[in-house]
């Protein structure tokens, strides 16, 4: 691995050779790196450029890109089928199609509301008799001096709901682990991970995120959240179900790939605002750590799904509470009012030192949840072993709370006491235990407790025994085959540490010092900040959720500092869990320095072409014998020489997709009775799972016709010269989610295509204060 690595290492002179062909089909070559270090002519296509190197990718490598993923296509096909409909429909129809749209997101918020409350009533529900027992059960054994009891119970507690939520995501539906920000976060860039937006998926989701949270792992229901209006938002805009094999025959005309973005975008946002109640933070969410393509339009649709979501939470919620009507839940997570709080000038230096900290404590966050996910990704490879592991953390985190409780003795008056069980242990009557305080209830509510607390509540020692402890609980449990996210013991964690700087600063200040929750508040940003490396979505989310707008340049500070400094060090959680899975995700921007670099030496050939009037045997063995999912469409070469240089004058572009459905439909020229009720519907009724072409049914009479492609082409294609640089390609590329991007020279004829993983290698690092650009590996 490392002699590739150096052979394309940016330091050497010839980085920049002609570049790798993704698109070999070979069995050879499937479980083989393409690297490529020869100089060939531009317009040698009939000859790979390519050099198979023998070395194996090791797991757990993070310049390695996967060829399994594939691209969302959000550019629309303006064939001639797509103008006839407009032409016919009118502007009644782009009327109607308007209001329904708004319609959608309407549902979208009001049914990714619903099912946080459902995910929280049962959370809140299940929480309440398992704290309660275990609070009874530790006061009545110490007496007898049985604690072993309490302690077998808790660990059941927790045991048996992880079983049961870990069963279901790795044997249901394994895209259903962990948080699914990064899985969102990739299909709103246009990558096509498979099975993140389905029914079943969100089913398991749910379910797993209750247990997890009941099985008191270090784990909140926030994130999940933002995965399940995700999928609600993809589900309902199409108006069918392929998990149920149903189709309710409304909104076809939302059935593209580009249209389905921006409801899922809406979708993320509505689980942001469900989960926080914040409704802009989610919109700013949605667009720092989402979606890659965005219009004004989008920005209003997404906000108004936002607040739909948060109002109708809030509608169900303090019905559940008791108190209809008053409208003080917006959110899953409650931090509670910060009105009383303001700050000091000369605290804003302290508030950036906490940032730093953040940052260091996030970078060394993430490193160590790295490693343990390539051990996971190398050694726990049998799902059996996946389960047992999420059951030995759910039995660990018992035993450290247990052990905790029982060694460090820390008592305080019961009138301070913030749980609804306080739990004696060892202390004296009129007293309850400050730890068991802390482990005896949610995360969400210990965050709370450790914000609005009373001054004196917490001892140094058991908050930097609770800090060490928590905080290597929270990195073993991210990344379990487990439904939870990352924010709440985050946010628990900071805010442990917070606490204790405030302690130090009272010592040092004790005149001066306000009351230590504002403390709790940065350290929590700034762990957070630290380890996900969001600054304007997570400041105006904690800004909405604390309801104190005050505290906005404090927090702005915070987030910044806890970014840069991490930054110095590693990439954020999110970002490296997408480099682990060698998802070609597309940055913002291209890398810098690269305008020598040249669309002929980033393209892929040789290029697989079809003629405008190609024949359907010819079509068939093609699409068995190739992945690829789209063809120029070109004129023949007018050539007379031995060896054809390029791939003819590009007509147009057509997707396999297309060509499926039209062979389906046995659109061929000899045959052109059933011609007069194709439609653009024709091609939306199978989206978004086409069938393969093995499942289509051509008999030998039928391979010998012929289909006329150009009704059902893209005949005007975006298209790039070969001289056009990198970063100029790239920005066409990503700012128009485009899937196929054809080479053209100067006689507009095809040499070459351009697709997302043939600009994803070339990704810009950062460490230490250093950057540069390197070129990633393709692995088969």
């Amino acid at each position: 691995m490392e002699n590739v690595q150096n052979d394309i290492s940016p330091a050497r002179g010839t980085k920049y050779k002609k570049m790798v062909s993704i698109n070999n089909d070979s069995q050879e070559d499937m479980n083989s790196i393409v690297v490529n270090n020869e100089e060939e002519n531009l317009l040698a296509s009939v000859r790979r450029r390519f050099l198979i190197s023998n070395e194996k990718v090791e797991t757990g490598s993070l310049n390695v890109l996967s060829a399994k993923y594939e691209s969302l296509d959000y550019d629309t096909c303006e064939n001639y089928l797509l103008l006839d409909e407009v032409r016919k429909k009118g502007y009644k129809f782009i009327v109607h199609k308007s209001i329904a749209r708004w319609f959608v997101f309407l549902l979208i918020g009001m049914i990714t509301a619903l099912i946080a409350c459902i995910i929280d009533i049962s959370i809140e529900e299940l929480s309440i008799i398992k704290y309660a027992s275990l609070s009874k059960s530790v006061d009545k054994y110490v007496v007898e001096g049985k604690l072993y009891i309490p302690f077998g119970l808790w660990a059941l507690y927790n045991t048996v709901p992880v079983l049961i939520g870990s069963l279901l995501v790795t044997y249901v539906e394994p895209i259903a682990a962990g948080s699914g920000i990064p899985q969102v976060k990739c299909y709103l860039n246009g990558v096509k991970i498979p099975r993140v937006v389905r029914v079943r998926t969100l089913v398991v989701k749910s379910i797993g995120v209750i247990c997890s949270v009941v099985g008191g792992l270090a784990g909140g229901k926030e994130g999940p959240m933002i995965h399940s209006g995700a999928v609600v938002a993809a589900g309902i805009s199409q108006g069918k179900s392929s998990t149920f094999d149903k189709d309710l025959n409304i909104f076809r005309y939302f059935r593209e790939d580009h249209e389905k973005r921006d409801f899922v975008s809406g979708g993320a946002a509505a689980g942001v605002s469900a989960a926080f109640g914040a409704p802009v933070g989610g919109v700013l969410f949605s667009l720092e750590e989402g979606t890659s393509f965005w219009n004004q339009g989008l920005t209003w649709r997404t906000f108004f799904a936002s607040v739909v979501s948060t109002f109708t939470l809030n509608i169900v919620l303090s019905a559940y509470h008791g108190v209809p009507g008053d409208l003080n839940y917006p959110g899953l997570l409650n931090l509670g009012k910060f009105d009383s709080f303001t700050y000091e000038l000369f605290e804003l230096p302290i508030f950036m030192v906490m940032g730093a900290m953040g940052g260091l404590f996030g970078a060394l966050w993430n490193h160590i949840n790295f490693k343990i996910t390539v051990f996971r990704m190398r050694y726990i490879r049998p799902r059996w072993l996946k389960v047992i592991e999420a059951c030995i953390v759910a039995a660990v985190s018992a035993s450290a709370g247990f052990l905790m409780m029982f060694m460090l003795n820390d008592c305080k008056p019961l009138g301070q006491d913030p749980t609804k069980y306080p739990t004696q242990l060892y202390c004296q009557d009129g007293q309850y235990n400050v730890l068991a305080s802390i482990w005896f209830q949610t995360p969400e509510a210990s965050v709370r407790s450790l914000f609005h607390d009373p001054p004196n509540t917490h001892n140094a020692l058991s908050l930097a025994s609770f800090v060490s402890v928590y905080f290597l609980l929270a990195v073993w449990t991210f990344g379990l085959s487990t439904s939870n996210g990352l924010f709440i013991p985050t946010l628990l964690t900071g805010a442990a540490w917070g606490r204790l700087v405030s302690i130090g600063m009272y010592s040092i200040l004790p005149k001066t010092l306000g009351h230590p929750g504002r403390y709790a508040l940065i350290g929590a940003a700034a762990q957070l900040g630290g380890v996900v490396r969001m600054t304007i979505s997570l400041t105006v989310i904690i800004m909405e959720t604390t309801g104190n707008i005050a505290f906005a340049l404090p927090l702005i500070i915070t987030l910044i500092a806890a970014k840069w400094t991490g930054d110095f060090f590693n990439e954020g959680i999110y970002d490296t869990l997408i480099q682990l899975s060698g998802v070609p995700l597309l940055p913002w921007e291209p890398p810098p320095l690269v305008n020598n670099i040249y669309a002929s030496e980033v393209m892929s050939h040789p290029v697989v072409t079809l003629k405008c009037v190609e024949n359907v045997g010819h079509i068939v063995e093609l699409l068995k014998l190739t992945s690829y999912n789209g063809f120029p469409v070109v004129d023949p070469p007018l050539t007379d020489q031995a060896e054809v240089t390029t791939y003819g004058r590009i007509r147009g572009l057509i997707l396999r997709s297309q060509l499926i459905v039209m062979l389906k439909k046995k659109m061929f020229n000899e045959i052109s009775d059933y011609w007069d009720n194709v439609t653009s519907s024709t091609f939306r009724n199978d989206y978004p799972r086409y069938p393969t072409i093995d499942k289509i049914s051509i008999s030998e009479e039928e391979k010998t016709y012929f289909v006329d492609l150009r009704p059902f082409m893209n005949p005007s294609p975006y298209t790039v010269l070969h001289s056009s640089s990198l970063p100029r390609t790239f920005r066409l590329f990503r700012a128009l989610g485009l899937r196929h991007l054809p080479i053209v020279n100067d006689s507009n004829e095809v040499i070459g295509m351009v697709t997302r993983k043939d600009l994803a290698r070339y990704r810009v690092w950062r460490h230490r204060g250093r950057m540069g650009v390197e070129e990633l590996l393709v692995s088969k």
